[in-house]
């Protein structure tokens, strides 16, 4: 499914430069579960937004499904993510001008989904997370833990091919996250391919696979 060879990106701070990935190589293959682990400042986050395309400022090679990212034009690249890739930030990144449901509704913008499914679509997805009191609410109304639980929903609602989560139940209690990581492994045992940094170790134990990073390095493979 993804294939990045020698993924390379820094930072500018003045005249030096902070090397945050160093040559990462991986191989991604369809309907798996992986986690990203590592301290911070590994990289771990960056790697991720490199595989969601949302940073365009790294070199090197990368593949989703044999198709050539490396030498598409950003408009391209944005195309690609819409219709493929779901993303849970770390910080939400929810639109505080929607509401809950108007959120929710954004990835469905970009796929070929009638009105009235995208309705119905955003009415099962806030009834399955018990959100649809929030339904007409904004952003800033609301705690962290239902923003969070939000920026879940709205990642999942599309059914992408790829899901990527960075630190998908930081704010959430160990009830909901529980939740949360049963919904993921649910999906990925439906194909979905997930992707997820995290430094929980239980949240960790719920992939298949652990690639540790290490200062832009890729140390080792579990």
């Amino acid at each position: 499914m993804i294939t990045l060879r020698n993924i390379q990106r820094h930072f500018d701070y003045g005249k030096e430069k902070n090397h945050v990935l160093r040559g990462v190589n991986v191989d991604i293959e369809e309907g798996e579960f992986i986690t990203i682990m590592g301290p911070s400042g590994a990289g771990k986050s960056t790697l991720l937004h490199v595989l969601g395309l949302h940073d365009n400022l790294w070199t090197g090679e990368y593949y989703f499904f044999d198709q050539a990212v490396h030498k598409l034009k950003p408009k391209e690249r944005a195309d690609l993510r819409n219709k493929n890739i779901g993303f849970v930030f770390q910080s939400y990144h929810l639109l505080e001008e929607m509401t809950v449901a108007e959120n929710l509704a954004v990835p469905l913008s970009y796929r070929n989904y009638s009105k009235a499914e995208r309705e119905q679509l955003v009415n099962e997805t806030l009834q399955k997370f018990q959100l649809t009191d929030k339904r007409n609410l904004y952003p800033g109304r609301l705690s962290g833990g239902i923003q969070q639980l939000i920026g879940v929903a709205r990642a999942m609602i599309a059914r992408p091919k790829l899901i990527l989560a960075d630190e998908p139940t930081g704010n959430l209690h160990s009830a909901q996250a529980k939740e949360i990581m049963e919904m993921f492994c649910r999906l990925n045992e439906q194909g979905t391919t997930i992707v997820q940094v995290t430094h929980s170790e239980t949240n960790a134990a719920y992939s298949r696979r652990i690639i540790r990073l290490f200062d832009g390095n890729i140390v080792g493979e579990s």
